[in-house]
């Protein structure tokens, strides 16, 4: 991600719907806007479209590259867990319309991302959110998590990245570089080849 990845990170309720767009240029991560949208009482399907209105203003507004979302998982109350998914499908649906590829994590990946353990609390997401991202002053924990979101996915495609710069082959062998250390000759064959070809 040499280039600047816009990342939409959306953390999707029915009664407030969490969001965070940050700026990632290679390991420097900077917010661009976060907040919640607060759904008011109503059907169903109005709190839907209200959630799909909302996040499509967002959207047209700071033009994101691409969205992440926690995938839901079914929890003591079933009701609660397919009113959720009904809330994260009008979110996703949203991103798709924009033509923005989704990346899904799990809680435990963007605990473990954000904060450094897969069991943190949403008071460490909030406390971590503002240190790694430079915000001030207090941070709604809807919209920290989807800024949690945000800086899994960033996290994510920068990993790929690198993952991808190690399976390079080096120019006087074949073998699949899979090790850091055959990673890091990779890179130092590379540099001296350019350097002499340079020359």
């Amino acid at each position: 991600m040499s280039e600047t990845t816009r990342i939409l990170g959306i953390d999707p309720g029915l009664n407030r719907t969490g969001f965070g767009v940050i700026d990632a240029v290679g390991g420097k991560l900077t917010v661009v806007t976060a907040g919640c949208i607060r759904i008011p009482a109503g059907d169903l399907s109005e709190r839907l479209g209200t959630i799909y209105r909302s996040l499509s203003q967002i959207i047209e507004e700071t033009k994101p590259t691409v969205a992440a979302a926690e995938i839901v998982f079914v929890n003591i109350n079933p009701r609660s867990t397919l009113l959720l998914g009904q809330a994260r499908g009008a979110a996703l649906t949203c991103a798709a319309v924009h033509n923005l590829r989704v990346h899904e994590f799990t809680p435990s990946e963007i605990k473990q991302s954000a904060v450094g353990t897969g069991r943190a609390t949403k008071e460490q997401v909030q406390m971590m959110m503002g240190e790694i991202l430079g915000i001030r002053g207090p941070l709604q924990a809807d919209a920290a998590d989807a800024l949690a979101c945000a800086v899994t996915c960033a996290h994510t495609l920068r990993l790929a990245d690198v993952t991808k710069l190690g399976k390079l082959q080096a120019r006087t062998g074949t073998r699949s570089l899979k090790t850091a250390s055959s990673r890091r000759s990779a890179w130092t064959q590379l540099a001296q080849n350019r350097n002499k070809e340079s020359k």
